[in-house]
């Protein structure tokens, strides 16, 4: 009988303990990274892919997170050819992350252009701060 309880109690053990491989914990919160650019450009330099990577590094399960692009211009240039600038500012953000296998379908791009600055453009230093894209790491709430 002793040897049945003892037999019962180590494959209790042995199910309670691979029931308690815990899961992956949940994202915290949002994370953001910004990207600047100089005037009529969408490179992103090395520095700025290094601090790219250097971050993605630092999140665990990346696969947890929905991903935004937000792409923005200054007020310089035509409304058409900001739109333009701001896509391809998207795009080029968006290759970064897919080099670094974040997967496609966990990011979207929104290419603001000269629209919904954040900083003020009638400033040297707004515009500046306004070319530029933010990536943003959303978590996704289950």
């Amino acid at each position: 009988m002793r040897s049945l309880l003892l037999i019962g109690f180590v494959f209790l053990g042995l199910a309670a303990s691979a029931q308690d491989t815990p899961a992956p914990a949940p994202p915290t919160g949002l994370i953001q990274k910004s990207i600047f650019f100089g005037g009529g450009s969408y490179y992103v330099d090395e520095e700025q892919t290094h601090e790219l990577l250097q971050l993605l590094d630092t999140i665990p399960n990346i696969e947890l997170y929905q991903i935004s692009i937000y792409s923005h211009t200054d007020n310089i240039g035509g409304q058409l050819y900001n739109k333009w600038l701001s896509e391809m500012r998207s795009q080029a953000a968006l290759q970064k992350l897919i080099i670094m296998d974040i997967p496609l379908e966990n990011i979207s791009i929104k290419a603001f252009g000269q629209e919904n600055p954040y900083f003020d453009n009638r400033k040297w230093e707004g515009k500046l701060l306004n070319r530029r894209v933010d990536i943003i790491f959303w978590p996704i709430v289950f």
